[in-house]
């Protein structure tokens, strides 16, 4: 099926990479939502225990891995999220490393590994004391919230001061390190739950209750968990799943090697440590896989932001205050995460001075020309540039996130790329995108930069069921799907 497209533009070079790519395009039954959105963990040890939306589960991992390269060796995730990917694999044998630029995602994989580590009757026991305590008298100013604006107001007093009594007690109190922070993760796990906020795409949506103002039809949220009874209920899960010897690295032996990737010895990665678990650099990955060793990495296994104006630093507003960021901490890191927002600026001078400092000044000049080079990209920009002029964008921003997403994405691929070793695999889980009615083909356009940088496109698997259009679009565009997809691009030998 052509891409589905207003009639008023020309379509030709998006057409023309579709027929391009057509014969790698294949519905996979095999995917579904259930297997790729992060509700399949809903019920899983460990996974369970932090809703990560933007995560993809276990299950997809290791059915990915197993189809595409079933051989365990070295596993890189630059967009790692919560550790899904590095997790699952390294449950299956794989040396797994990530990058994660978000701190939220990086506080879930330490205490991750910290479950790996911790004595799970010595969490029992300290769980049940717990679950009996008034935690308020223990309030201590050092342990408040320093809330920023989209924050402000966001629990009930009572239920913010027993939080805030809770972390200065299991700082206080709880002597074993791996219990204490396995004990406040699980009040960092609750934050919506004890809210008047609940998680909603672009941003976080207030309860009426809240006494922030409503819009036309004021937001119900249902019932908000009072502290002792979320908190006890979270405990518990932890507990249970420690107890049964579910923990995410429980089937693991303890004899691996963790390589560090960053080091070249005659084009050799050098083991530094050994370790049954996942190495997390926290950063951003376009600073960080310009350092990685070339051909160091066996698989990729990643999802990067989508195109589609989510602002994570506002949906995981209250988790990123609970760990101590500031608006300007919260205002820089928007900033530094990969453009998928209307608010992010160009990054072409930090790319051009960074690859400088690298002394791999020609390799920002063949990235950039692989940029310009994408005819079907181009092709979308310049619609978009026009309705912008126009004044027919619903935010006059759209052309420049466009632009900013694609920029950005073509040096995390020609990274990738150059850090695969020979027969390496990426597999990436994407979604297309549309803006204005005109459908954005970001796996096309992906997997023809990937392309430019020596990757056979095996695979581009589509969802059998797709992503609908807004029904803002919908009214003024038809109904229209978007694929999902899964690529797979291979190294050649």
């Amino acid at each position: 099926m052509a891409i589905a497209l207003s009639s008023r533009v020309a379509t030709t070079a998006r057409d023309d990479l579709y027929t391009h790519f057509k014969a790698q395009i294949h519905l996979n039954p095999e995917l579904n939502r259930q297997r790729v959105s992060y509700q399949a963990d809903k019920e899983t040890p460990a996974y369970r225990w932090f809703k990560y939306r933007e995560g993809f589960t276990s299950r997809l991992v290791e059915y990915l891995l197993q189809q595409v390269c079933p051989q365990p060796g070295r596993l890189l995730d630059p967009f790692a999220g919560s550790g899904a990917a590095l997790f699952a694999a390294a449950a299956h044998g794989w040396e797994s490393c990530g990058i994660e630029v978000l701190p939220v995602g990086v506080y879930a994989m330490e205490a991750r590994k910290a479950a790996a580590r911790v004595d799970p009757d010595l969490f029992r026991r300290t769980a049940a004391q717990l679950r009996g305590m008034e935690f308020a008298p223990y309030y201590d100013e050092q342990y408040q919230f320093r809330h920023i604006a989209i924050t402000k107001g966001a629990f009930p007093l009572d239920t913010e001061r027993a939080l805030v009594g809770y972390r200065a007690y299991c700082n206080g109190h709880i002597a074993d390190a791996d219990v204490r922070q396995l004990a406040l993760y699980a009040s960092f796990c609750i934050l919506e739950e004890i809210s008047y906020t609940r998680k909603d795409g672009q941003y976080l949506r207030w309860d009426h209750r809240s006494g922030r103002t409503q819009g036309s039809k004021p937001f119900n949220k249902g019932r908000i968990s009072p502290f002792a009874e979320a908190l006890a209920a979270k405990l518990d899960q932890i507990a249970c799943d420690l107890s049964a010897g579910t923990t995410p690295l429980s089937v693991l032996s303890s004899g691996q090697l963790i390589f560090d990737f960053t080091a070249q010895d005659n084009g050799h990665d050098c083991a530094i440590a050994a370790a049954p678990v996942p190495q997390v650099t926290a950063g951003s990955c376009l600073d960080v896989l310009p350092t990685l060793a070339s051909a160091s990495i066996d698989c990729v296994f990643t999802s990067p932001p989508y195109a589609n104006r989510y602002d994570y630093t506002r949906t995981y507003a209250l988790e990123l205050v609970y760990l101590g960021c500031s608006h300007e901490d919260v205002t820089r890191l928007r900033q530094v995460m990969l453009s998928c927002t209307v608010e992010n600026k160009a990054k072409r001078a930090y790319m051009r001075d960074l690859y400088a400092q690298l002394g791999r000044t020609a390799d920002f000049v063949r990235v950039e020309a692989v940029f310009e080079e994408q005819e079907a990209l181009q092709e979308v920009l310049a619609i978009l540039d026009d309705l912008r002029a126009k004044n027919a964008l619903n935010n006059a921003n759209i052309a420049s996130l466009v632009r900013n997403y694609f920029y950005e994405m073509c040096f995390v691929i020609h990274e990738m790329a150059r850090s695969l070793a020979p027969d390496g695999h990426v597999i990436m889980v994407n979604d297309n995108v549309r803006y204005a009615g005109e459908e954005v083909p970001v796996d096309l356009i992906l997997s023809s930069m990937a392309e430019q940088f020596g990757l056979a496109v095996e695979q581009i698997w589509t969802l059998a069921r797709g992503k609908g259009n807004s029904s803002q679009q919908m009214g003024v565009h038809g109904r229209a799907e978007l694929r999902k997809c899964i690529y797979v691009w291979r190294k050649p030998a």
